[in-house]
């Protein structure tokens, strides 16, 4: 059998709470900041948890951090 190994790309993504919770960050915080509102701004600095339906499948991409 060969070796599980994490997925990089979703280990820097994805930050897990102490209760087992996935954070994220979210989208729309590229560049263009110019035609966005300070609210719509302000808004996209804090991070949210990811949804019930795709926690499953990012912990799959994770194994050894829960």
């Amino acid at each position: 059998m060969p070796k599980i190994k994490s997925h990089k790309g979703s280990m820097k993504r994805f930050k897990i709470t102490k209760k087992g919770k996935i954070i994220r960050s979210k989208a729309y915080n590229g560049h263009l900041k110019v035609e966005k509102s300070s609210k719509r701004k302000r808004g996209l600095r804090k991070s949210t948890l990811v949804t019930k339906s795709d926690t499953k499948r990012i912990k799959r991409l994770m194994p050894f951090t829960f």
